[in-house]
């Protein structure tokens, strides 16, 4: 993966109208929920949920389903960035999920990702062997405060595509 191409991604999302229209897109629901992208490098993302109407469950707190989107988001976004214009092309999909809830999520919950190394390196081996790769990357949701609310662990797996001959 190169600088350029990342720089690239990190410029087509940090535009909101292209964000919005991305996510109204291809993942109408945290566009619904109002999930943002609040930071991302090479080698981290931040994403940011609020409890809203639309977020809420009957607790007063944000719906763990919601959460799982944001949290997903933040690794997920990181594994889009380096798939960015990737050759051989990489397809990515969420194998496996856990997470641990350890505090009422209310207010503006952020969801770190730092796992932008990791991710590159096993975009790379699925793009070097052709074989799929398997990465679980960490996302921690942490309130206002700077207290962690939750803590998800995504397995994403990453394979190249077949090249057309």
């Amino acid at each position: 993966m190169t600088t350029v191409s990342t720089a690239a991604f990190r410029k087509l999302v940090a535009n909101p109208v292209n964000l919005k229209l991305f996510l109204l897109k291809n993942l109408p629901m945290a566009y619904l929920a109002g999930i943002r992208i609040r930071k991302l490098t090479d080698q981290e993302a931040q994403v940011v949920i609020k409890y809203r109407y639309i977020t809420k469950n009957p607790f007063r707190s944000i719906y763990f389903a919601c959460l799982a989107m944001a949290a997903e988001m933040a690794s997920g976004v990181l594994s889009m960035m380096h798939l960015y214009q990737a050759q051989p092309s990489v397809s990515m999909l969420v194998v496996g999920m856990e997470a641990e809830f350890s505090k009422k999520a209310v207010g503006t919950i952020t969801f770190t990702c730092s796992d932008g190394e990791a991710i590159a390196a096993a975009v790379r081996v699925a793009q070097r062997t052709g074989q799929g790769s398997n990465l679980q990357a960490v996302s921690i949701g942490r309130d206002g405060k700077g207290e962690e609310v939750a803590r998800f662990r995504i397995t994403w797996s990453y394979k190249a595509r077949a090249t057309k001959a």
